[in-house]
């Protein structure tokens, strides 16, 4: 049963019926080729014998692993590394057929390849998740045949792995590195003229062509027979919380990927980047009721807890509740801190309802709200009308896009700042508002 099983029919056998049965077709005519085509049914049943044996006199003679990382990254591509061994003392000519996850879609994955004699062979491919959760690999499948090309043998192996997709952490240690280097300005973000000084004295330094001469410190500088300046920096353990609208605004797709994961990708590179500060960051999500609340902490290992918690996030199918999230904040959340919520609106309309209770929480806290371009509506406006119908379609378009530039100077007008981003921009545009915002000393 089990040789059965691993038992397959190459499709290069087919070739060689097709042209045995050509041979028959053409003796009616030409009756020499009659004697010709039996001999070539003697020979390939022949062939087909010494092929089976050639596959199936060696046991375990090819070997497959897949070899999974512990986690995927969500909305990157994650190399999946495949290692196939032949103990074959022949050439091989293997496919390798494996099963991926469902949420994938794919069906039609395959990889060809020779294998040498007593050989291994390594290749990778890549998969990119675009929803978090867990994933499972079925069957590695490979499929073995010689150069005579008439059976195959099946082979499979690592039935069931499982991997678990997690927020974005490959842009998180992309951000993470140039935050360490202090070269987040090389990566798109931009430049921040600083206002004045921040308050939190570092050091005292030699003065250097290029330094302010407003920080020359004259008594150092008479001690040391030499100018010297005085040296400040960002201030340090200032609380920052990001917080995530998890109702169905936030479900709405671009690129595959929905504006929550968007939003909770953006919000563990930036915690990364903020701790990397010496700020303290916390998490809150919140839709009909609040969903999660973390503290704000400053230590590094609390990133660890702050994925965990983002891993779970999913979005409601209702309404936010923005009087719950006000009433939240004000008792949970007792010192002035930097508040970065992430939402979206659509229309005016749905701003306006949720205007008063914005307010009331900028009152007391630094508050920026972030939301989303319609990016497909932007591409429909670029696009050259050729009909009435289009020139409908761009007018509506037209609309909604001037609605969110209206948004963002309502809230402007009331003293809360804004992003408005297209989603793909989202890390970059967060990491330059929270940089503003620190050059500025506005927490």
């Amino acid at each position: 049963m089990k040789f059965i099983k691993s038992l397959y029919i190459h499709s290069r056998f087919f070739v060689y019926m097709a042209i045995v049965s050509l041979c028959f077709l053409a003796s009616y005519w030409l009756t020499a080729l009659y004697a010709l085509a039996w001999a070539m049914v003697l020979t390939l049943g022949i062939l087909f014998v010494m092929d089976l044996i050639l596959l199936y006199r060696f046991k375990n003679a090819i070997e497959g692993r897949r070899l999974l990382p512990e986690k995927f990254s969500n909305s990157d591509e994650n190399e999946v590394p495949i290692t196939i061994s032949s103990r074959y003392p022949f050439k091989t000519f293997i496919q390798v057929i494996d099963e991926l996850p469902v949420q994938f879609q794919k069906r039609d994955f395959s990889y060809t390849s020779i294998l040498a004699p007593n050989a291994t062979h390594n290749f990778n491919y890549s998969v990119r998740p675009v929803e978090r959760g867990e994933y499972v690999f079925g069957q590695l499948n490979v499929f073995a045949s010689t150069a005579l090309k008439i059976v195959k043998r099946k082979y499979q192996f690592q039935n069931e792995q499982m991997v678990a997709v997690y927020p974005s952490f490959i842009q998180m240690q992309k951000y993470d590195f140039l935050a360490i280097g202090n070269k987040l300005t090389e990566f798109g973000l931009k430049k921040i003229r600083r206002i004045g000084h921040t308050l939190e004295f570092e050091q005292i330094k030699e003065y250097v062509p290029g330094d302010d001469f407003r920080t020359i410190n004259w008594k150092a500088t008479a001690k040391r027979a030499q100018l010297m300046a005085n040296q400040y920096q960002d201030e340090k353990s200032q609380p920052i919380y990001t917080i995530i609208d998890t109702g169905r605004v936030m479900k709405m797709p671009f690129n595959e990927l929905k504006l929550l994961d968007y939003a909770i990708n953006s919000t563990l590179a930036f915690s990364n980047v903020a701790l990397k500060k010496h700020d303290k960051v916390g998490l809150m999500t919140f839709s009909k009721n609040i969903e999660t609340l973390l503290p704000a902490n400053q230590k590094l290992t609390y990133l660890n807890r702050i994925l965990e918690t983002l891993y779970n996030v999913n979005t409601q199918f209702t309404d936010s509740d923005y009087s719950l999230l006000y009433a939240q904040i004000k008792r949970k959340i007792t010192h002035r801190s930097l508040l970065l919520l992430y939402t979206n609106f659509e229309h005016i309309s749905a701003l306006k309802r949720q205007l008063p209770f914005l307010q009331a929480i900028s009152k007391t806290h630094m508050l920026v709200v972030i939301f989303f371009e319609n990016t497909e509506l932007e591409s429909l406006i670029n696009t050259d009308a050729e009909d009435l119908q289009s020139i409908y379609h761009k007018t509506i378009a037209e609309k909604f896009s001037y609605e969110k530039r209206l948004m963002v100077k309502e809230l402007n007008k009331h003293g809360i700042q804004t992003i408005l981003t297209a989603p793909e921009n989202l890390t970059i545009n967060t990491i330059n508002k929270y940089l503003e915002i620190k050059a500025r000393g506005l927490l």
